[in-house]
């Protein structure tokens, strides 16, 4: 009998996978995992953070998406602090964007190869990792967000190439991209990219065409923003009739929903939804329980995509 940590339906803690099985830098993982970022609002109760990641564990989440700039490298520090080896958990960082205590923005860019080396190193030291399993480029060339401008635009084989030389080292298993264009994506693909991250939810599908390519070569597709944001040209998906009207259906809520499809659009895509709520965090789980039957599924997938490309200035 196979060990639970060898299962694909079940966690190496023996817990049922959220979401159920997926694929993600070569690994089989659940299909729902826990964005991080929101972690950092409880930097005055370090306890409560560690236990919200360990709660995760319990609920059949084995991987994490995290960054250095999250909490100025607080939410990196919790992630050392409460995952353990045999938890068997994939953390997944980026680079790409540093801390900006002083601008009017929270980030600013670090897209230079010396920067991304950098980030890379800077996670390594707040996670306690001699490897870290993935690590995102987080670029400028679509979705809402900062824009490179001066010395912050930098070709995409530049940073490819000390992507690609982390990985040789050993610093990092795998590599992914965010906030990418269908072009960078295909320039990019003989590099080996494992994960793409850009924003898309039922409301928000204007990169399809690049989401498809990614189902065809075998890459994860891990949205971000897969409700919708209070960024303007992205329509929450909470606020959408027909999401409203199947959550009453399925005595479910309209976030449970707007998950449920987009595990049901396609075999690739696995998600981050992140929270600082323990109650949040088991509604999200839940969502993998959710049934969209054809007829259901028919008109979800008939919503017109509403989202448009916003820069942060």
């Amino acid at each position: 009998m196979a060990s639970p940590a060898r299962s694909p339906q079940v966690t190496a803690s023996g817990a049922q996978r959220a979401g159920g099985s997926g694929r993600l830098a070569g690994r089989t993982v659940s299909r729902i995992g826990f964005g991080a970022m929101q972690l950092e609002r409880l930097r005055s109760d370090r306890k409560a953070a560690i236990a919200m990641l360990r709660r995760c564990i319990e609920l059949g989440i084995d991987h994490i998406d995290t960054a250095q700039f999250y909490g100025h490298g607080f939410v990196n520090e919790v992630i050392r602090e409460a995952v353990r080896p045999e938890d068997d958990v994939l953390v997944v960082s980026k680079v790409g964007a540093e801390p900006d205590p002083d601008g009017p923005l929270p980030l600013r860019l670090a897209q230079r190869p010396e920067q991304l080396r950098a980030g890379v190193e800077d996670n390594l030291a707040t996670l306690g990792m001699e490897q870290i399993p993935l690590v995102n480029l987080r670029r400028t060339d679509t979705g809402p967000g900062l824009r490179a401008e001066g010395d912050q635009i930098v070709a995409l084989d530049d940073q490819l190439a000390v992507m690609t030389a982390l990985r040789d080292e050993g610093k990092i298993g795998a590599i992914g991209l965010s906030s990418v264009s269908l072009d960078v994506l295909r320039s990019a693909l003989p590099a080996g990219i494992a994960c793409v991250q850009n924003a898309y939810s039922l409301l928000a599908r204007d990169d399809e065409d690049m989401f498809r390519l990614c189902l065809e070569e075998g890459i994860a597709w891990v949205p971000y923003f897969p409700l919708g944001s209070a960024f303007d040209g992205m329509p929450k998906v909470t606020d959408e009739p027909a999401v409203i009207t199947a959550a009453g259906a399925l005595s479910a809520t309209p976030a449970q929903v707007g998950l449920a499809w987009l595990l049901h659009h396609a075999p690739n895509v696995l998600l981050i939804p992140g929270t600082a709520d323990p109650d949040h965090l088991e509604a999200n789980v839940k969502a993998g329980a959710v049934t969209l039957d054809k007829a259901t599924l028919s008109v979800l997938d008939a919503v017109p995509s509403r989202s448009g490309d916003v820069a942060l200035d």
